[in-house]
């Protein structure tokens, strides 16, 4: 089967390769779309060890099982396959199993034709929803779980909160529609990519602000998706005090922080990672009522272009935050 194959740092190559193996709790699915994800472009870089080559990446999609007991159902699937019987499964946090592996990272992920998927994992599709949104699901619930978190934390209603969120990658700029969506009137996005800003200005009419802006101060709630060390300063000074800082990117492995004004000025900080199953379902009906929007800043391209998709994501010569490769 025709598959893009994660050969080296800086490299991909389209390959055949054998079609997965399948095993009695799998579902064989065929990959229709799949998103490129920042993870993806920091394996591509060297920047994640646990993402060796060669192998298979991709863990956003939207596909049609082929075989298995949901045969001809369409399909997007958590990544994260986890143990079920850990302190954290049994709380329902699945995304903390101590257990866990990931679709793209240790098992072959959905830059192919076709994959196996555990059936535990898959989700079923409304009938009307494309696959352009279906296949968004995994970053559009990243937004979900981080929203959730960093309302928990808050003191008022995301509506009545001044928001910033820095960075509008598909994270950044799915969270900014989700604020919009909440009802939050003030907010400002970070973003240094003239055509992502660009992007972003018509996805949601918001003019990106550069990280040496004035105006960046005293909000009620930060969303770093960029999360390398510049990031985690702006967003520890743009905060207000006793405001949320709600960290998400995963730029950087470690960066030193101002834990003295973390304390002195009651800062709330939370670490996000990914989703648990519930946020997955959520997301599921919320993308079917258009709860992001109508999606045309996605851009959709044949799995065969992808190596050179890479580079230019990684180059900055991609103006849409999200690409899809669709397998032929």
């Amino acid at each position: 089967m025709q598959s893009m194959v994660f050969t080296a740092h800086n490299e991909m190559q389209i390959m055949d390769r054998p079609e997965p193996t399948v095993g009695s709790d799998d579902l064989l699915v065929r990959v229709d779309a799949a998103g490129v994800c920042g993870s993806d472009l920091h394996a591509y870089r060297g920047h994640d060890p646990r993402r060796v080559p060669p192998m298979v990446l991709g863990h956003e999609f939207v596909g049609t099982v082929l075989a298995g007991p949901m045969a001809g159902k369409r399909i997007t699937a958590n990544p994260l396959v986890t143990c079920g019987k850990c302190r954290y499964c049994l709380a329902g946090r699945t995304n903390l199993c101590s257990d866990r592996s990931m679709i793209g990272m240790n098992l072959p992920g959905a830059f192919a034709q076709q994959l196996a998927v555990p059936k535990s994992c898959a989700i079923e599709l409304p009938a009307g929803l494309s696959d352009r949104a279906a296949a968004i699901t995994e970053p559009a619930a990243t937004v979900v779980h981080a929203l959730a978190l960093s309302q928990r934390a808050m003191q008022q209603p995301l509506a009545h909160a001044r928001c910033l969120v820095i960075g509008a990658g598909a994270i950044g700029l799915l969270a900014a529609l989700a604020l919009r969506a909440h009802g939050v009137m003030e907010m400002a996005v970070v973003e240094t990519n003239a055509l992502r800003a660009l992007t972003l200005k018509s996805a949601t009419g918001l003019v990106a602000q550069g990280s040496d802006s004035a105006a960046l101060k005293d909000f009620d709630l930060v969303i770093d998706a960029v999360g390398i060390a510049a990031t985690r300063d702006l967003a520890v000074s743009a905060v207000a005090t006793g405001g949320v800082v709600t960290h998400v990117g995963l730029g950087d492995w470690a960066s030193p922080l101002d834990w003295r004004a973390l304390t002195l000025r009651e800062i709330t900080l939370i670490g996000c990672y990914t989703y648990a199953m519930s946020d997955m379902h959520a997301t599921v009906a919320a993308l079917n009522k258009n709860f992001f929007g109508d999606l045309s800043w996605v851009e959709e391209r044949p799995l065969t272009d992808g190596p050179a998709v890479f580079a230019d994501l990684v180059a900055g010569k991609i103006a849409s935050p999200k690409v899809l490769l669709r397998p032929s």
